[in-house]
């Protein structure tokens, strides 16, 4: 595959990836969506459905969604990102180019999506939550860690799959993303992909969606903010999405890519 081929495979997946995942996490935070409350578990499982729906529409270039993949495979020793695929500097970039400007596309069509919701939306931190990851008590070191320690697990179990006698390919991948969420996810709200919270923030932050400088509780994500205030964070304050909460930005990208990197050498030494 070219430069274009793998770019373009791997943009329709991670923009399939984020439209059905933004989208989760829009129907049940926004206001009077049908979906309203349903739970941590019920964005665990749209998360994951969403990768399995991804990797299958980005079937040419492996799937990867995600540039912590992508960097793990690179890291790992392997000759190929994919069968027929070599590992470059031209393809590395396709990859990740791909994955962050299907992540923006994704975003974009879930906010238009949820566009009357938006509009009757009031809290300004539900409204960032659809788009981008937060964390329940905000540390950046520990939230780095969490980051880091979850996407080493989602990577290695990836690269270890292709050593197994059979797999589930797709659905397996989309149930480890399901268990990483419900197991690892009360932190962050698991991001574990840096184009996943990248490509959205910035749509985000370019979107018409009212951003008002307001006190209002810090938010917990599933693959977002989370749904229920939390005691911890009574008197703690974001700034209602104003900046799209950029400061907090780099963990969601440098933690998952540590992640990714360590399972890579990892897997050199383990499979």
């Amino acid at each position: 595959m070219n430069f274009g081929s793998i770019f373009l495979s791997e943009a329709l997946g991670t923009g399939v990836l984020i439209l059905l995942g933004a989208g989760v996490v829009a129907n049940v935070l926004l206001t009077k969506s049908k979906g309203f409350d349903g739970g941590w578990l019920l964005i665990n499982f749209g998360w994951g459905l969403g990768v399995m729906a991804g990797v299958y529409v980005a079937y040419k270039s492996g799937g990867h969604l995600n540039p912590a993949y992508t960097i793990g495979v690179l890291f790992s020793g392997a000759d190929e990102y994919a069968p027929g695929i070599s590992i470059t500097v031209a393809t590395t970039l396709a990859y990740v180019l791909g994955q962050l400007v299907g992540a923006f596309v994704g975003a974009n069509l879930a906010y238009v999506v949820y566009k009357r919701h938006f509009d009757e939306e009031t809290d300004e931190a539900k409204k960032l939550s659809v788009f981008a990851t937060g964390p329940a008590i905000r540390s950046s070191s520990w939230n780095f860690a969490t980051e880091l320690i979850a996407t080493f697990a989602l990577v290695l179990v990836l690269l270890s799959m292709g050593h197994t006698a059979t797999g589930l390919g797709p659905v397996a991948a989309a149930l480890l993303v399901v268990g990483i969420g419900a197991s690892l996810g009360g932190p962050t709200g698991y991001a574990i992909n840096p184009a996943r919270d990248l490509g959205p923030r910035l749509a985000h932050a370019l979107l018409p969606v009212s951003k008002v400088a307001a006190p209002v509780r810090e938010p917990a994500t599933a693959g977002s903010y989370a749904a229920e205030p939390r005691p911890e964070a009574a008197t703690a304050q974001v700034n209602g999405g104003k900046d799209s909460d950029w400061g907090y930005a780099w963990v969601p990208v440098l933690g998952p890519l540590a992640g990714g990197v360590l399972a890579g050498l990892a897997s050199q030494i383990l499979f």
